[in-house]
């Protein structure tokens, strides 16, 4: 709880009434007078505290499966599964790709540049197009997903991080704690939710992967994943994805980036920026 005054005692009950100047308490625990905001400030923390009882985060590791090559020279963005193959997007100036991977090699089967002057960022599919997020160009690239031919490119504000499909709407991030929901034509901005963790709101949340009715999101810089639940903006799972690569590795490596999932098989992918490989996993208890 942020405040403490007094010998103030939650769970006892109290008998508040109210004067001119602000809440007199009197009961057992407490006796003294509250202002009105301080009380509000109380009573918000209290309920705050009651819902993270009621429902707490749950704790979760990552269990490798399966290992498979990466590119060590992909600046990993966006990831994405779709009918049997992984879609990978990367970064950097003059050097960014829409990528088609065999997921059980982990080569490269098709390539495609981005011009030059686009930064690529997340990427996500609806029907037979692929859409990729620019970082600081506010444009998002569509192209079809048979050829890769660039399709339309249309315009947002802000910057783009990471994006995902939910089935209905794109669901994307710019490095806030703020979810942005966008038309799945149109790319129109159709909403937003903030995104906390334990009340507090969980800034540069990255590369999404839309699962099982949420919201997976990697956190710039972390080694660690959570999912969010899109109505209410609560991460509900936090999950451990620390220590994948081995010292040399990771060495050598830039951040955690890229969530995929197969929902055939219940299995995401995972992979970073310049790593040299990339992990076939589920998520399990602690």
């Amino acid at each position: 709880m942020p405040y403490a005054v007094g010998n103030w005692n939650m769970s006892r009950r109290v008998a508040i009434a109210r004067n001119g100047r602000g809440l007199k308490t009197r009961g057992t625990g407490f006796v003294g007078v509250v202002p009105p905001r301080l009380l509000a400030g109380l009573l918000a923390s209290a309920a705050w505290c009651s819902q993270l009882a009621a429902d707490p985060v749950a704790q979760l590791q990552v269990r490798v499966h399966r290992v498979l090559p990466h590119d060590a020279q992909a600046f990993t963005q966006g990831l994405a599964w779709r009918d049997g193959k992984l879609y990978e997007s990367t970064g950097r100036r003059g050097r960014s790709e829409l990528r088609r991977l065999d997921p059980v090699t982990g080569q490269v089967e098709r390539r495609q540049p981005i011009p030059v002057f686009f930064f690529g960022e997340g990427l996500a599919w609806a029907g037979q197009r692929l859409a990729m997020l620019t970082w600081q160009a506010e444009r998002v690239l569509f192209f079809n997903i048979e050829d890769f031919q660039q399709a339309a490119t249309i315009r947002y504000r802000g910057e783009g991080w990471g994006l995902c499909h939910d089935g209905d709407r794109f669901v994307m991030s710019d490095g806030s704690a703020v979810l942005t929901f966008r038309d799945t034509a149109t790319f129109a901005r159709r909403g937003e939710v903030r995104v906390t963790l334990n009340g507090a709101p969980l800034a540069r949340l990255n590369e999404l992967e839309c699962a099982r009715g949420l919201v997976f999101a990697n956190v710039f810089g972390e080694d660690f994943l959570v999912a969010v639940d899109p109505v209410s903006g609560r991460v509900t799972r936090r999950v451990d994805a620390s220590g994948l690569l081995d010292e040399e590795e990771a060495r050598a490596a830039d951040v955690l980036n890229g969530i995929a999932y197969d929902p055939e098989r219940a299995r995401f992918y995972l992979t970073g920026k310049l790593w040299p490989r990339m992990f076939e996993v589920t998520f399990v208890p602690e």
